[in-house]
């Protein structure tokens, strides 16, 4: 009988410490909007993470929950990136270089009209007196998308 309670003792000890080690949800990833979002980039000469999306795609929204809210992935994004979300979908009016466009025109002029499905991030990387464009399309984990988001960080001179 002794052993019987050492042995419950020894699994609520484990089952209450293990949970220490496993990653605690970290709030929701504050985003900005396209005008807002990529002007202040250009201030801060700061990579643009445009998250394209839609209402319908289970995909954009499994990434929401799993990877943006991962406190790594976050960690990262808010130290070196302007976190910016669009739903070229909506009714909407975004301006880039003093020009105006919709969501499905912005997307369009962005991708290089290659848009092959959703999510669909589009980094704006600033160098010098130029920008340059890279797409990251699908789905991706926290692990996969904090080294695309290392990939991006090499590609700012």
């Amino acid at each position: 009988m002794k052993s019987i309670k050492i042995f419950a003792l020894i699994v609520i000890y484990f089952s209450v410490t293990s949970f220490n080690f496993i990653s605690k949800p970290t709030e929701d990833l504050k985003w900005m909007g396209f005008n807002e979002g990529y002007a202040l980039a250009k201030k801060k000469n700061k990579i643009a993470m445009i998250d394209c999306y839609t209402e319908w795609c289970g995909w954009c929204k499994r990434m929401d929950r799993d990877t943006y809210n991962n406190a790594d992935v976050q960690k990262k994004i808010y130290a070196n990136f302007v976190p910016i979300k669009i739903n070229p979908e909506l009714d909407q009016k975004y301006t880039l270089d003093g020009k105006e466009y919709n969501g499905q025109q912005l997307l369009a002029l962005l991708s290089n009209n290659s848009l092959s499905g959703y999510p669909t991030i589009i980094f704006i990387i600033p160098n010098g007196k130029s920008n340059t464009i890279e797409l990251s399309v699908g789905y991706s984990n926290a692990t996969d998308y904090s080294r695309i988001l290392d990939e991006m960080l090499a590609k700012k001179k």
